[in-house]
């Protein structure tokens, strides 16, 4: 593999060297929300001037790919080399390239208006955005904002993030992969960008040598590898295609943590390695934790490749400059998914919460021709809580399925308290012992490290031994200030028989998952002395799919005062709860819950739909997923969603759109899809100038005059329907393309309560790649601010079958009362 020299090298460390330099140069550096005047922050500055895949005709071609700095080394200031993984030779040439000159010219223009003042350049965006993050005060940051060439200038904000038995769940052995030849074939020649935390290389998840079969590079990937001491030569092969990091911002901030976070992409927190392995992780791969045998793994798509891009970490999260930055390479590298399983930590301000510049760097992205994932967040189950916004980007809530893993604890008096835990169980007979009631004399009550059972020296061993000790799970678990394999390793030192983990009632209502323990042990809401009887076998009774409390809810909120949008969010959902993937700190594999586990299963199902039908689109691959959903649970009733976060299994209704957006994704449908609703970039354009106010935003992030551009969101050939206001009467309409074979389809409808609809024609035939025109007839029959929601279906003669739900949340009528 190519590897940099020692030169290049150096510029990392230059970079970071800079940073401190500047840091006391300019007075301290400071998060830009607790900035005052005079304090430095990073902003980001785009330009008007059209970035460099607008000039491209064609997507993922790009065959030379630059730096964001302009030059070959990390972004992050980490001493390393680059490698290309595909073996092919990548001079230092061929990267002076388009975006280099932009580099030039941003760095001309800092030099212009900053002449004699101190700045810090941190990345220079070309790709999706002609633009830069910038170290400065706020007064230089105006000055920047004041010049004619200059579109906007954007304080930096944080970011967060937000399997063995899902591929049977969602038929994939038998269906999806059988249609693309069987899981060895399955996602093929298809690359998923990672946007995460990294990835473990090591991990045999991403092995590209368990199958004897050709697994070659794509040719339309250009992307390379880092070379650190902590991802060294190697790392990176056939599976594993590309990676790099991007800490730039965080630097600056002066809250990098090189112990914990890598300056490599190196996954210092094991959420990115993760959720790379649901994507595309090999398949077949065994899951043993702690000793137990829990079921062979595989992602959905195990023959995609992977490129990871790190713009998270474990200390602190991210930012969205570095964010950017990531998504900006990805797309430059030639991905075909990308995947972000992270939200902003607040909604965007401004007139709309589509102009952002993680937002509108994906929809130059989807103008490119790649698929977004993003998860919709966990900040359920209240209305509005999605954190993805746009229509280009496809939402992802959170679902069960139907595997559990069943833990109780048998008190003396034959009650049984259900718990969490992957663990053994105990005979009869013993004796639960708290904590608290077993420290050494020299240590007090009201130390809750020794309460958490993190420490044995703290305890009295004649006390617990061959009992089982109660130990508090506070907070600090949920932080990960303490764990439980220091309080299993506790029991062990003290010859206890188990442990059992009191919860905190602070923290009721946090997702617990199934935590593997070597010993006897559970995690239950409190305790008293019992019995125990638990197990680590698991049962597939659970209704399933159902929508769980976390995961975040619409209507979308088009603004900061939430206003909503006539967009369907999330657009769909996918197994999110208690899923086991691959892990890089500790174990080889972990049991998590939330949003971002769902969006890796929609990663991996769109590489298999782009393997089936290379030509298309992103809007295309959305619709095909959404309009095959499934509406109904595993027993034929309606998909429920929970409702609270405590007792959610008894706070729980049937889901409606906002909850679940178009269904419980089903995969092997949405690779027959038989019609499809499809539109473009222009349409987004049109829908963006169609906000009140928007056209000087439009043209600062896109360089576009809207002109006689506008149309609502309603009226964008989505394969739903929005109105967040129907005042009396609406007519939609709706394109559909035949993408299977020529088909004949009835059309049937259920409204929404208070309103009547109709949709024409109620018959028609369509010719393969032909298209056709729905209209759907709206009209209000009562005042109501109550949301209600309805649904129309094409049914066709071949057996295909299309979804379209119909979302109403204020409905305005005539009084016909006559006098």
């Amino acid at each position: 593999m190519k590897s940099f020299n020692l030169e290049k090298r150096m510029e990392g460390i230059v970079l970071i060297m800079a940073i401190v330099v500047f840091g006391v140069l300019i007075g301290g550096i400071r998060c830009q929300e607790d900035a005052d005047t005079s304090a430095a922050g990073v902003f980001m500055v785009t330009l008007k001037q059209a970035p460099s895949a607008f000039h491209n005709s064609r997507p993922h071609k790009a065959k030379k790919p630059s730096h964001p700095f302009g030059y070959p080394s990390s972004t992050s200031g980490g001493a390393n080399t680059l490698e290309n993984p595909s073996f092919r030779n990548i001079t230092r040439k061929g990267r002076r390239n388009y975006g280099s000159r932009i580099a030039r010219v941003h760095d001309s223009l800092l030099r212009r208006v900053l002449k004699g003042e101190k700045y810090l350049k941190l990345y220079s965006y070309h790709y999706l955005i002609n633009g830069f993050a910038v170290l400065v005060t706020p007064q230089q940051a105006q000055k920047l904002s004041s010049r004619r060439e200059v579109a906007n200038v954007v304080p930096d904000y944080s970011v967060r993030t937000a399997t063995t038995h899902t591929p049977q769940f969602l038929g994939l052995p038998q269906g999806a992969w059988l249609q693309e030849g069987g899981y060895e074939t399955a996602g093929e020649g298809i690359v998923i960008g990672l946007i995460d935390t990294g990835i473990d290389p090591t991990h045999v998840s991403f092995a590209d040598g368990l199958s004897e079969n050709h697994y070659p590079v794509p040719e339309h990937f250009t992307g390379i590898c880092e070379v650190t001491r902590d991802f060294p030569s190697g790392s990176c092969n056939r599976k594993l295609v590309g990676a790099r990091h991007f800490a730039a911002s965080a630097i600056t901030r002066g809250i990098f943590n090189a112990s914990q976070d890598y300056a490599s992409p190196f996954d210092g927190d094991g959420h990115g390695t993760h959720t790379a392995s649901i994507a595309a992780g090999n398949h077949g791969i065994p899951v043993v934790v702690a000793g137990h045998h829990y079921g062979n793994a595989s992602g959905m798509a195990p023959r995609s490749h992977i490129a990871v891009y790190k713009a998270l970490y474990k200390s602190f999260g991210g930012f969205a400059a570095d964010v950017v930055a990531a998504i900006d390479q990805a797309a430059q590298d030639g991905v075909d998914v990308i995947s972000l399983s992270i939200t902003p930590n607040r909604r965007p301000p401004g007139i709309a919460t589509f102009f952002n510049p993680i937002d509108m760097a994906l929809l130059s992205a989807f103008k490119t021709g790649i698929f977004v994932v993003q998860a919709a967040g966990n900040t359920g189950p209240s209305p509005k809580s999605v954190s993805s916004f746009s229509p280009w980007i496809f939402t992802v809530g959170a679902a069960a399925h139907d595997r559990m893993y069943s833990n109780s604890i048998l008190l003396g008096n034959n009650i049984s308290i259900p718990g969490v835990g992957l663990a053994p169980g105990t005979d009869d007979g013993y004796t639960l012992v708290s904590a608290t009631d077993a420290l050494n004399d020299s240590e007090t009550p009201t130390d809750e490290y020794v309460n958490e059972c993190q420490d044995s020296s703290g305890l009295n061993q004649t006390i617990i031994q061959g009992n089982l000790l109660i130990c508090s799970y506070s907070i600090k678990f949920v932080l990960g200030q303490s764990t439980i394999n220091n309080a299993i390793q506790t029991a062990r030192n003290l010859s206890a028989a188990g442990v059992v983990f009191s919860m905190d009632p602070f923290i009721i209502g946090f997702q617990l998952n199934p935590v593997p323990m070597s010993l006897p042990g559970i995690i239950i809401p409190s305790a008293n002395d019992s019995k125990v009887s638990s197990g680590v076998e698991a049962n597939y009774s659970n209704s399933a799919p159902k929508i769980m409390y976390y995961s975040a809810r619409g209507p979308d909120p088009e603004d900061n005062f939430l206003q909503d949008a006539d967009i369907l969010k999330p657009n769909l959902v996918a197994p999110g709860n208690f899923i086991w993937a691959a892990w890089s700190a500790g174990e080889d594999f972990a049991m998590m819950s939330g949003t971002s586990m769902a969006a890796p299963h929609i990663a991996g199902l769109a590489a298999l739909i782009k393997q089936k039908f290379p030509d298309f689109s992103p809007s295309a691959i959305g619709s095909a997923l959404s309009t095959t959903a499934s509406l109904h649970d595993k027993d034929g009733g309606p998909i429920m969603a929970q409702r609270a976060y405590a007792n959610p299994d008894l706070n729980q209704s049937p889901a409606t759109p906002f909850d679940m957006g178009s269904g419980f994704v089903n995969a092997t449908a949405a690779l027959d899809p038989g019609l499809i609703f499809d539109l473009g970039y222009e349409d987004y354009m049109s829908f963006l100038c169609g906000i009140n106010g928007s056209a000087p935003v439009v043209l600062n992030y896109t360089g576009t005059n809207c002109g006689a551009m506008n149309v609502s969101g309603a009226d964008l050939n989505l394969p739903s329907i929005t109105l967040a206001n129907l005042n009396r009467s609406r007519v939609i309409q709706r394109t559909v393309t035949n993408v299977g074979r020529n088909e004949s389809y009835s059309v049937g409808w259920s409204a929404p309560y208070g309103v009547s609809m109709k949709v024409t024609p109620a018959h028609f035939f369509i010719a393969s790649g032909e298209k056709q025109v729905l209209t759907v007839f709206l009209n209000s029959t009562m005042n109501s601010s109550i949301a209600s929601f309805g649904r129309i279906g094409l049914f066709g003669d071949q057996s295909h079958v299309a979804n379209i739900h119909l979302s109403v949340v204020v409905k305005i009528t005539y009084n016909t009362t006559s006098s």
